[in-house]
């Protein structure tokens, strides 16, 4: 590296210590590193609750399992960057990436470049905190953030010291287009990283300050100097900036990213990141995380299974993502500015996964934030002329399948959450519904189904547009809009239009309505999304008694059920990276098959749903870096486990309505916003005791498998009586 530009020395430098707040410390029982190894792909870093700022350790390689940038299997760190992906299966981010090191510093070629191996014994995670020693330096990293700032403390050695920004490192699908660096004064640094991956037009602004001057800069010369301005430009920039350290000194450095501009990362810090002292950012990150993991108190003597819920919850509220200024501008999805005014907008939406448990879970636990994220659909539906699909940082991804921002808006305006304006969220939807030249929608209205030959992934494309449909249906009739009512709950039965009565199953049909040959319901083909037959049975959420009446009434439905769980892959079958957590065909490392155990319960067998349930929070969830049994999928995952863990789960996600499945803690509360709070009890609950007696409700005897929303919101009580012997129905 050259081009070197010395600078005066101007002393600037502030250390603090950390003080524990263990006062209603629910951080103390999160684990960040849950998700780290086998297919969770979550990262240990800090970030606060929906934070735009994700500051974490990159191992520097790149593969599926380091798609959130750290495997725990690892040895070597190669940066600490501002922007991650919390399980999502697709590589991208690592923006903005520092790393500290001492001269002479190790390097190999890329994609690992600048590094240092370090050891999970000197490694520590929690809530809105990360610290790690970088063994070949004798650095300890310590990490914590604010919404769009994220702060790192470096403890040196007596040495030459210098910490790198590396605006060229790219991982995985990511890759650097354009970068720049403005040496501002002896402190501050300024520029961007424009990159193209995952998101095809990805912009991130940043602001950084040094809470001590460098006293060098070194610039990769693959950049252009412009010397009126100190201002290095081109695709990669990579700065080092070099101190003279004494043993124990500490530098700061804070920084603030935007997606808008350079000024606005800059507006950003000056309100979030104005001071030197790294305890208080500390200590109000876990503030944050305390406040909003104390709207459930979960009950036990059992820490681990403490640990597991609670940092499932975490997990719930690190994604989607905050992706506004301070003054409430953002980067849209047509390139242009905008500015949100009376709410904030949201990013990182992966619908298809958490539409299922994760949404509807918001609605009790963020209200507010769900009205904003409704309104960041909308904004996004005016911009790019639907409604997103898979969107971060202002880019369409398309993603996955479905229109699933459907069911999340039709959810909140049921349960009457937030201010947004329903006329034009239902204009949305079915605008969306009915771009026909999107994904064969157009041959799914034709055909009343999606024909194999005119589209991949036909069979879950027609199913989850039925749900999709459906749930457009019961807002236009809610909203008294009787024929546009009529015709979405005609389209919610499309799916029926693929049964195929001899298999017993949804089967690939073409276009002219013959069945596809050669089928064999557990195979991975073309035809389903990240899924076989058997896991697709079952997708139509909000017809359970329609399918039920398909596969013959409730004897058949159980028998069906019955063989999902028990029939097992041949040893030589090969499963596809994404069927995690098996129990037969039922994948509960991936999000189809979520509902499934639920649906026991509509067949009278409620035991059953017991057992299973059981099953999978006991043995597929752990207090390890292995813990989680497929991808975290932007908090559905430990969705479905929160959900469960209390006892219910939305089967359908828009009925308003909650399957009773089998509690995990023998008391445990909701506390809501409008002040009323869901008290459940477990009176006799063991490992053992996993089956229900009986339920009473407000201190009545309960003779339904649900529990409504409206009795959620009304602070309901309920208690239930555990055996360890399988019942019949209470119901």
């Amino acid at each position: 590296m050259r081009n070197i530009l010395p600078l005066c020395l101007i002393t600037l430098f502030a250390s603090c210590t950390v003080k524990d707040n263990t006062e209603n410390n629910y951080t103390q029982y999160v684990n960040p590193f849950i998700g780290t190894d086998f297919t969770g792909n979550t990262y240990p870093g800090a970030t606060v609750p929906f934070g735009m700022v994700q500051l974490s350790p990159d191992n520097g390689l790149p593969g599926w399992d380091r798609i959130a940038g750290y495997y725990y299997p690892d040895s070597t760190i190669a940066g600490f960057s501002h922007t991650h992906l919390t399980g999502t299966g697709a590589g991208d981010l690592y923006d903005i990436s520092f790393m500290p090191v001492t001269i002479p510093f190790k390097e190999e070629n890329a994609p690992l470049g600048v590094y240092s191996l370090f050891s999970h014994n000197n490694e520590e995670a929690h809530p809105g905190y990360y610290k790690v020693r970088l063994s070949d330096y004798d650095i300890n990293v310590e990490l914590t953030s604010t919404k769009r700032c994220g702060i790192q403390k470096y403890t040196f050695p007596k040495a030459e010291a210098a910490v790198f920004l590396n605006l060229s490192k790219a991982m995985n699908w990511d890759f650097t287009l354009d970068s720049e660096i403005q040496i501002v004064d002896s402190i501050t640094i300024r520029g961007y990283r424009k990159s193209e991956g995952w998101a095809n037009d990805q912009r991130v602004y940043f602001v950084s300050q040094f809470s001590k001057p460098f006293e060098e800069v070194y610039v990769d010369t693959t950049s252009i100097f412009y010397p009126k301005d100190k201002r290095y430009t081109g695709k990669g920039v990579i700065a080092r900036f070099d101190f003279k350290t004494e043993e124990g000194e500490e530098i700061l450095v804070r920084t603030a990213i935007s997606g808008v501009s350079m000024a606005g990362a800059l507006r950003n810090l000056k309100e979030e990141a104005f001071h030197w002292d790294f305890s208080k950012y500390r200590s109000d990150a876990d503030a944050m995380w305390n406040k909003e993991l104390a709207k459930i108190e979960a009950k036990s003597g059992d820490h681990d299974k403490i640990v597991n819920f609670y940092t499932a919850l975490y997990h719930t509220m690190t994604a989607p993502t905050l992706f506004c200024d301070v003054d409430g501008k953002y980067f849209g999805a047509d390139k242009k500015i905008y500015e949100a005014n009376g709410w904030e907008n949201y990013s990182t939406f992966s619908l298809w996964d958490t539409y299922r448990a994760a949404h509807p879970l918001l609605t009790y636990t963020q209200p507010k934030r769900v009205n904003d994220m409704i309104e960041s659909f909308l904004a996004h539906y005016r911009e790019h002329g639907m409604l997103p699909v898979w969107n971060f940082y202002g880019n369409e991804t398309d993603m996955m399948i479905g229109y699933h921002s459907v069911p999340v808006i039709v959810d909140a305006y049921l349960k009457g959450v937030g201010t947004f304006d329903a006329k034009e969220a239902l204009a949305a939807c079915i605008a969306t519904a009915n771009n026909d030249s999107y994904r064969a929608i157009g041959e799914y209205k034709k055909y009343g189904y999606i024909p194999y030959d005119k589209e991949n992934e036909s069979v879950s494309k027609t199913i989850e547009y039925s749900f999709d449909d459906y749930c457009i249906a019961v807002m236009a009739e809610k909203m008294d809009k009787p024929n546009i009512a009529k015709i979405f709950y005609e389209r919610a039965g499309y799916y029926k239009n693929l049964f195929d009565k001899n298999s017993g199953f949804l089967r690939p049909k073409d276009s002219n309505g013959n069945w596809i040959d050669s089928f064999n319901a557990k195979d991975y083909t073309s035809h389903y999304t990240e899924s076989n037959a058997w896991q697709y049975l079952w997708g139509a959420q909000h017809d359970s008694n329609g399918l039920k009446e398909m596969l013959g009434g409730d004897s058949k439905m159980e028998i069906k059920l019955d063989s999902m769980f028990t029939y097992n892959p041949d040893a030589n079958d090969e499963l596809p990276i994404f069927s995690t957590g098996m129990i037969g065909q039922y994948v509960q490392g991936n999000e189809p098959s979520h509902h499934v155990i639920y649906l026991y319960n509509i067949v009278n067998r409620p035991d059953k749903t017991q057992r299973y349930i059981s099953k999978v929070m006991s043995e597929l969830y752990k207090n390890t870096p292995g813990g989680l049994c497929g991808n975290e999928d932007c908090g559905q995952m430990s969705a479905w486990y929160v959900f469960s863990a209390m006892g219910f789960y939305p089967l359908n996600p828009v009925s308003l309505e909650y399957e009773i499945g089998t509690p995990l803690f023998k008391e445990l509360y909701l506390n809501l916003d409008n002040g009323k709070r869901v008290s459940i009890f477990a009176n006799n609950l063991s490992d053992e005791n996993i089956y229900i007696k009986s339920v009473k409700v407000n201190e009545k005897e309960y003779n339904k498998s649900y529990i409504t929303h409206r009795q959620i919101m009304d602070g309901v009580n309920i208690e239930f009586e555990m055996t360890n012997t399988p019942q019949k129905a209470w119901y």
